[in-house]
């Protein structure tokens, strides 16, 4: 039984560990015909890439994936595609003091409760080291939508580091890629950096971060009901990243303050056959099928679980120690899981696009006509 696959009908699975020879992805039900090349997957790893700034991991890695199969002159042929990135500069020394030893919050304990061993060299499979995989496959499926669904948009940037929140009055997409942050708030971003340097620096500290994912162009009528959620699997493709502890749609836990009248996302009227609304609460997203609105989705990643400051643990023989975790590691995973959030997006977009065309053929209700 395998648990290392994701999708229905476009399905990935990753494979390999962080501190092992490669890691990669195969990706299964990728349509015929789309134009494919590693030159359309490697900028979107770049911007996930460890050791750009003083904010991320030093660890570097170049991050090159390689197509080794599913291409043939520079077009999918419909079979598998596998996708190959080299490990270049594993420390696997770092984590010598940790071989026989539990980092508390880590997956440590857990892998080895379960499967008996483990491999401490930065995690292995329990390490975002995995997520370069990810963001590799969400290019290819980048490249399938822009093929079917060419209005399509995905833009992911953090919203919180920490204790520190933006102020959507000054959002301004243009800021995401000018700071490190992917922040869309200038001021905010400023203080983030202050803040980050003193977290990591002065007080051996990590913090954690809410990142957003909008979809805009998204069309009506993708996710089925019951089990076939749009919303259900997007919620599944964020926590399944590395260090994800909570997942909303929408406004998501705040729909809880408010009540039926300023829930409803009220319906103004129709523009071009559609129907316009008067805001969006559902996240883009009704009974698990989208409405047309922009697909919202927002997910919470905890504090990195390797830091400096001595915690208390236990060895395997059980008995306790302070432990402190060498090696290089993100100060605020954060950062780096906005590219991977975007990539989940890209990936359940495409399968739940092939999924309708399956099921449907693209048919749909009409408003205003009859």
């Amino acid at each position: 039984m395998s648990f290392n696959t994701f999708g229905h009908v476009f399905r990935m699975t990753t494979w390999g560990e962080s501190h092992g020879p490669a890691i990669g992805a195969t990706l299964d039900g990728c349509p015929p015909g789309i134009a494919l090349s590693e030159t359309d997957i490697q900028p979107w790893l770049d911007r996930r890439r460890p050791g750009q700034n003083r904010m991320m991991t030093q660890r570097r890695e170049p991050d090159a994936v390689r197509i080794l199969s599913g291409v043939f002159e520079g077009r999918t042929t419909g079979t598998p595609i596998q996708l190959f990135i080299e490990n270049t500069d594993q420390r696997s020394k770092d984590y010598g003091e940790i071989a026989h030893a539990f980092r508390p919050g880590h997956a440590d304990l857990t892998y080895h409760l379960k499967y008996g061993l483990r491999d401490y060299r930065g995690g292995g499979r329990s390490s975002a080291r995995e997520t370069a995989s990810r963001v590799a496959a969400g290019g290819v499926a980048r490249r399938v939508l822009a093929e079917l669904l060419p209005d399509l948009r995905i833009t992911g940037y953090m919203v919180r580091m920490g204790e520190k929140v933006i102020d959507r009055a000054r959002f301004d997409m243009a800021e995401i890629t000018r700071n490190p942050f992917w922040c869309p708030d200038p001021q905010a971003a400023a203080e983030w950096a202050d803040y980050l340097d003193f977290i990591r620096g002065r007080d051996h500290n990590s913090v954690g971060a809410v990142v957003e994912v909008v979809a805009s162009g998204v069309p009506a009528g993708l996710g089925a009901p019951l089990y076939g959620k749009l919303d259900a699997d997007l919620a599944a493709a964020m926590m399944s990243i590395n260090a994800v502890k909570g997942v909303e749609i929408g406004a998501g836990m705040a729909a809880a303050e408010l009540t039926g009248r300023d829930n409803a996302d009220e319906i103004t009227g129709t523009q071009d056959g559609q129907p316009v609304f008067a805001s969006n609460h559902a996240g883009g997203i009704l009974g698990g099928i989208s409405s047309g609105q922009d697909v919202v989705v927002r997910f919470a990643v905890k504090p990195t679980s390797s830091i400096l400051s001595p915690r208390r643990s236990i060895r395997e023989d059980g008995t306790a120690l302070d432990l402190k975790t060498k090696g290089r590691h993100d100060p605020c995973v954060g950062i780096r899981a906005v590219p991977v959030g975007e990539a989940m997006m890209a990936l359940v977009l495409a399968d739940h696009l092939l999924l309708d065309r399956a099921q449907t053929g693209g048919v749909r209700g009409r408003i205003g006509e009859g």
